[in-house]
């Protein structure tokens, strides 16, 4: 829209392209900027308080996992101080009995046994026969034998596992 160059302006306002603009007075746009402002303080506070209780959170936990760490293993000490109570009077007892001394290192091994079970150690001991599972076993050889090829033979040496982690596999012979 073009406008004539001898017709008068008008009052109303109106941009070179037509488009009509609102005149704002000048004290509501300082206090809509000042709204705005305070309101942009506030998010800015509430933004640093927020980052401020994340970083608190990440702490306290990186403080509860170390303590965690440090105190893992008190409890299964606990458990072990019996047995190394039992071992020290078997060294102390003097009676020379052979049959004192078996029934010592039998309640010492039945001590051992419920500090693994109450802190979830498990034995690995597979039966002759067994599938041979490479998470839980370990092959020190190979021998021709009647039963299924890929089954356990015998075991040399018992493995152990912690909850579902292997800690030693079981040292087997396997059938060819």
């Amino acid at each position: 829209m073009q406008t004539d160059p001898q017709t008068p302006p008008s009052d109303d306002p109106q941009t070179a392209d037509g488009v009509h603009q609102e005149l704002i007075p000048e004290p509501v746009l300082s206090d809509e900027l000042a709204q705005a402002q305070e309101e942009i303080t506030k998010l800015n506070d509430q933004l640093l308080r927020a980052r401020a209780e994340v970083e608190n959170i990440r702490r306290r936990a990186e403080d509860e996992a170390a303590k965690a760490r440090k105190f893992a293993v008190e409890g299964f000490a606990e458990s072990l101080l019996p047995v190394k109570d039992s071992l020290e009077a078997a060294l102390a007892d003097t009676s020379g009995k052979p049959d004192v001394l078996k029934q010592g290192v039998e309640l010492t091994l039945s001590q051992l046994k419920s500090a693994f079970e109450r802190n979830r150690l498990l034995e690995i001991a597979p039966a002759a026969g067994d599938k041979f599972d490479p998470t839980l076993h370990q092959a020190i050889s190979v021998q021709p034998a009647e039963q299924p090829s890929g089954t356990v033979v015998s075991v040399l040496q018992k493995g152990y596992r912690i909850a579902e982690r292997t800690l030693r596999p079981a040292l087997v012979t396997v059938a060819q």
